[in-house]
């Protein structure tokens, strides 16, 4: 007999654009040329012309400093950990053993030969995989950490909830987001961004605050940092088109032409307040 058809699963066909894209040299080389290298998220800047690497290792700071659990041998698990920036300070600094779940395996291969190369093998590990179905058992981590990464997911809600499961009681959990302001009424004047991420939708501060509370996390503090968006985007803009020549070679044009839009889209959506960005904790009860 023959067996029936099978149905994709949708959120495959999410993860793998996702793992597609950030598995492409364009975006290797974008993000580790012009981003920084060492961390793919938003930073916070003090002036608009900060470096992006200096701007984005503040954020770094800023969560670390915010987490009571952070101390030597404490759990933390990164989801969406890019290159592992965040994962290197976390053990170099607090002396934290940190997994580093990521959907590229060229991020990856770059995570484990930086981390390597600070001599930091023993404390980070680095593994395949995604954030929808974490590779890892129940009450795993003192710390769920995650860096601008949740917006890429087609199931968000199924996120958190392997979030919550990983972690064990009175674990915290600690993430930014890129995402719709609270209270967008056209989530169509957006469209120019979820076309660039492949998806119909952002979360939002209510979105999380209320998804969270569902399951049995209690707010430690969000703090709002929405013009640190805008910033750190246009500043990235700024960067690519003015270093356009060192990329040749490396970043091709059709990728260049399409990120430069793609960002003065988030700038736009910033300009109009549609958009929000911030550091948000959360402690399981």
């Amino acid at each position: 007999m023959n067996k029936p058809a099978t149905v994709a699963d949708p959120l495959d066909d999410v993860t793998r654009v996702a793992e597609d894209y950030y598995d492409s040299t364009d975006a290797d080389n974008f993000y580790a040329i012009i981003w920084g290298g060492e961390d793919i998220h938003i930073g916070l800047y003090e002036t608009p012309g900060e470096p992006i690497r200096e701007a984005s290792h503040k954020t770094v700071l800023r969560m670390a400093e915010r987490l009571q659990g952070l101390k030597p041998g404490a759990r933390v698990l990164d989801v969406g950990a890019g290159f592992g920036g965040a994962a290197r300070v976390l053990a170099r600094k607090y002396g934290a053993h940190v997994t580093c779940l990521n959907l590229s395996s060229v991020e990856n291969e770059r995570n484990r030969k930086l981390t390597e190369e600070q001599g930091l093998s023993d404390l980070v590990e680095v593994i395949h995989g995604s954030f929808e179905n974490i590779p890892a058992p129940d009450n795993s981590f003192d710390i769920v950490w995650s860096q601008d990464a949740i917006l890429h997911s087609g199931n968000r809600e199924k996120v958190l909830r392997e979030v919550s499961r990983v972690l064990k009681p009175g674990g915290e959990f600690i993430f930014t987001d890129p995402m719709q302001a609270d209270g967008l009424k056209d989530e169509s004047v957006l469209a120019p961004i979820y076309a660039r991420i492949h998806l119909d939708s952002l979360g939002s501060f209510g979105f999380y605050r209320k998804e969270l509370g569902d399951l049995g996390f209690e707010e430690v503090v969000i703090e709002d940092l929405t013009p640190q968006l805008r910033t750190h985007y246009d500043r990235v803009g700024k960067e690519l088109a003015g270093r356009r020549g060192e990329l040749e070679g490396k970043v091709s044009n059709d990728y260049i032409d399409r990120m430069l839009v793609g960002l003065e889209n988030w700038v736009k959506g910033a300009d109009n307040g549609h958009l929000a960005w911030g550091i948000m904790h959360f402690q399981l009860t």
